[in-house]
């Protein structure tokens, strides 16, 4: 079944009844709605004056359910993720924790040779030659010790969007666009990584000590080009207003976008789990290979 993504903009009352979620929005109307709990995958909270109940957050965390605050610029600022997803947690931490270095620089290896690929497969999808990332695509060494990533992605950006681009938290467009777009990506790579049972805490590659998300900002770069695309789909995206409405009713559809993973198509939300399933059977020495999906 499709996880739902919800996303809340308006002041509201979030509780619970009969394991449905209960919103009641705080219209002259007081008009009510219900949603089952175990229909959520990602619900994203807006607006200053939403309110929940502590039974609904346990609800939720219980159904794996990821839940998002914004800021007050209407960004993702925060996530709850649940403690324990997965009935073998303690013992897939410690397998997840005591993978070799050798093994991370292997699987990192892997990570970005495909993110390189999904990045060229999209600039072919845009009529552009993408012979400079296949090339840096075979130079991918174990760890990229010679950094094939970001010069990808200098040549990726400047094609797209010009020499002069610049990706940064700025939040004019396409940045702005592309945040969001991240954001909701990331929830739902952390939200599989617990249920894998993992700490999204432990990355392969990034081991910033204030990021609380490294294994999930690890595993989520082949997916990158997922949320680049459907950016560059977006209305009104030559404008200097920054994120739109539309553009994130559009971004909110992310987790539903089908992709081609294993030579199966599915929805994102359900192929990062396969994405998360894999590294576990990798930290465990069943197989070698993290599955990834390819951009078409």
């Amino acid at each position: 079944m499709i996880k739902r993504t919800l996303h809340f903009s308006n002041p509201a009352h979030l509780s619970t009844r009969n394991q449905q979620l209960v919103v009641e929005l705080k219209d002259e109307n007081r008009t009510i709605k219900t949603i089952p709990i175990e229909d959520l995958g990602v619900v994203i909270l807006e607006h200053p004056q939403i309110t929940l109940t502590s039974n609904l957050l346990e609800q939720m965390l219980e159904n794996k359910v990821a839940v998002i605050t914004c800021n007050s610029k209407y960004m993702p600022s925060g996530m709850f993720l649940p403690f324990e997803s997965n009935t073998e947690q303690t013992e897939r931490i410690r397998v997840q924790l005591d993978a070799s270095v050798p093994l991370k620089k292997q699987l990192w290896q892997q990570t970005i040779k495909q993110k390189i690929g999904n990045q060229s497969n999209l600039l072919e999808k845009l009529g552009v030659n993408s012979l400079r990332l296949k090339n840096l695509k075979n130079d991918v060494l174990s760890g990229d010790t010679t950094n094939c990533e970001g010069q990808a992605a200098s040549h990726y950006w400047g094609q797209i969007y010009g020499g002069y681009f610049l990706r940064s938290r700025d939040p004019q467009s396409p940045n702005a666009q592309l945040n969001y777009g991240y954001a909701i990506l990331r929830s739902v790579v952390a939200r599989a990584l617990t249920a894998s049972g993992m700490l999204p805490s432990s990355g392969i590659f990034h081991r910033n000590k204030y990021n609380a998300f490294c294994l999930a900002d690890d595993i989520m770069e082949p997916y990158r080009p997922f949320v680049d695309w459907v950016v560059l789909q977006l209305p009104e995206l030559g404008t200097e207003e920054g994120l739109t409405k539309i553009q994130k009713i559009e971004l909110l559809k992310l987790p539903q976008l089908d992709v081609e993973i294993n030579g199966v198509k599915r929805p994102l939300f359900h192929a990062v789990s396969t994405t998360t399933a894999s590294l576990y059977k990798c930290f465990a020495g069943e197989q070698r290979k993290i599955i990834y999906p390819d951009f078409y």
